[in-house]
């Protein structure tokens, strides 16, 4: 945009390109191919000397508004929009790791960005080492000659740790490796990774940037030299496209953003307080509250603290089960950034495949229930819980 507005402005008018017919709301392309004028203008933009739109895999008027709105409130040069969070993660990694490098990443991320890095990635040859997401001495100790890539989800989920991201844009810088910030639970509405250093900002778009759990999506943005020139050849070749229809979805979800999540995060706090003095919970994790550790790192990093709290029930699995089944309002599901309030057990689904020692690594108990606050009325949310906080 000419003129360096508002996040909420650019979450409205960022991006959008009109056709001739000069439409207001953006204009959703399905198609797999663009027809050219001539064969010699197909030649060229084949090889990339005539820039212009070939094939949808990798260009296609829709997903490039979405990328460039993306890119504007995360104050990115540039942005690839994928199928989903996984695929985003995994074409930063394939783009920018190779046989033989090594990646520091944080153990307090989520149960299938383990899986992906340990269990699909290791297969190639590259090898990653887990560390506290809040101690950076221990990413110090963790690197090696061959460190490329540091790794982090912060807030964490779904114990809400803070990762100081601008000290660890430091070391990663120090020893030459990149830092890769997983901003799903914050969005650019209430925290800019860019800004604190960090080298690339990863987004499982499935999540706030569409904001009513309707498709599924994921994005990367970050330096034109690390983002744009790198992954869009990648994205030609191996092919993890997002839809024009689901890049159009998101795009409507990006305006109403920064509404939604300062309403949610509003709401979260309360609820948040309201179970920390509840005699049945043992402990809440959310960063907004003073008790929280990283409460003041919080403060300084974030414009807000987010929608997304865990607390700790007496009685472990059989007690927060209880809990879960008795929700009439809450949805159990296990996504997340939805209007609609979701509920989970994180140590018997989203980190159930990994193993009970990552789990004790990570402070994922069997007492541990997480929630997702939506746009519901915070006092209806209370007695969802309340009916089976008594029930212990």
């Amino acid at each position: 945009m000419a003129k360096d507005y508002e996040l909420a402005t650019k979450g409205v008018r960022a991006g959008q390109a009109r056709t001739e017919f000069h439409e207001h709301s953006e204009a959703l392309f399905l198609t797999s191919s663009f027809v050219f004028d001539n064969a010699a203008q197909a030649a060229a933009r084949f090889t990339g000397g005539e820039p212009g739109m070939v094939y949808s895999r990798f260009t296609n008027p829709t997903v490039s508004m979405l990328q460039d709105r993306l890119a504007a409130l995360e104050g990115a040069e540039s942005c690839i929009a994928t199928a989903s969070g996984m695929s985003a993660i995994l074409t930063a990694a394939m783009v920018h790791l190779k046989s033989g490098d090594h990646v520091v990443c944080s153990n307090a991320v989520f149960g299938a960005t383990i899986q992906l890095f340990s269990g699909i990635l290791a297969r190639f040859g590259i090898e990653t080492s887990y560390v506290s997401p809040t101690r950076v001495e221990e990413w110090e100790k963790a690197l090696k000659k061959n460190t490329r890539l540091f790794f982090v989800e912060t807030p964490s989920n779904p114990l809400t740790e803070i990762s100081d991201i601008g000290a660890l844009a430091r070391v990663a810088r120090k020893a030459g490796a990149l830092l890769a910030v997983d901003n799903v639970f914050c969005t650019p509405a209430l925290q800019r990774p860019l800004e604190l250093g960090a080298d690339l900002v990863i987004h499982s778009a499935t999540k706030y940037l569409d904001g009513q759990g309707r498709v599924i999506a994921g994005a990367v943005a970050g330096p034109k030299r690390l983002v744009a020139e790198p992954m869009i050849p990648f994205l030609r070749t191996a092919g993890p496209s997002i839809s024009p229809f689901n890049a159009w979805v998101i795009l409507k979800g990006l305006e109403t953003l920064a509404l939604r999540m300062q309403a949610q995060s509003a709401a979260a706090l309360e609820l948040a307080r309201w179970l920390e003095s509840h005699q049945q919970v043992k402990r809440v994790f959310y960063p907004g509250l003073p008790s929280h550790p990283q409460h003041e790192l919080a403060k300084r990093q974030q414009r807000g603290f987010g929608s997304v709290l865990s607390f700790e029930v007496k009685g472990a699995r059989a007690a927060a089960w209880r809990v879960i089944d008795a929700a009439r309002l809450m949805s159990v599901t296990a996504n997340l950034g939805d209007v609609k309030t979701t509920i989970i057990h994180p140590a018997s689904t989203t980190h159930g495949r990994i193993s009970q020692q990552a789990r004790d690594a990570a402070g994922i108990t069997e007492g541990l229930i997480r929630i997702a606050v939506g746009l519901e009325a915070v006092g209806d949310l209370k007695d969802d819980l309340r009916r089976g906080l008594e029930a212990q």
